[in-house]
């Protein structure tokens, strides 16, 4: 299922989410750090809409923005890390630790 995903970003920090009847009922926020990096650090998801594939779509998203914007991504949240455990095509995107 295609969602449409929106995204706002103010000073370095943002999200991206998915709306429904303009209510936001799925969110992945990050920081977009000085060296390039963006830190993903909260995914949320209301309760009637788990299991819908929303978080996983937002951080499907997010490797794709990472890619477009040539930045890398550190996972910091539980949830964006274990997609990027399931997910090999994602770690190109990785942010490696120093």
């Amino acid at each position: 299922m295609k969602h449409d995903i929106k995204q706002k970003e103010t000073e370095g920090k943002g999200m991206f989410y998915i709306e429904k009847d303009e209510t936001i009922i799925a969110e992945l926020t990050y920081t977009l750090n000085d060296n390039n990096v963006m830190t993903l650090d909260h995914t949320e998801t209301e309760p009637e809409h788990t299991g819908e594939g929303l978080a996983s779509s937002l951080v499907k998203h997010s490797v794709q923005y990472a890619r477009e914007k040539e930045i890398k991504i550190d996972p910091l949240c539980e949830y964006a890390a274990k997609q990027f455990e399931r997910h090999e095509e994602y770690r190109e995107v990785q942010a490696t630790e120093i």
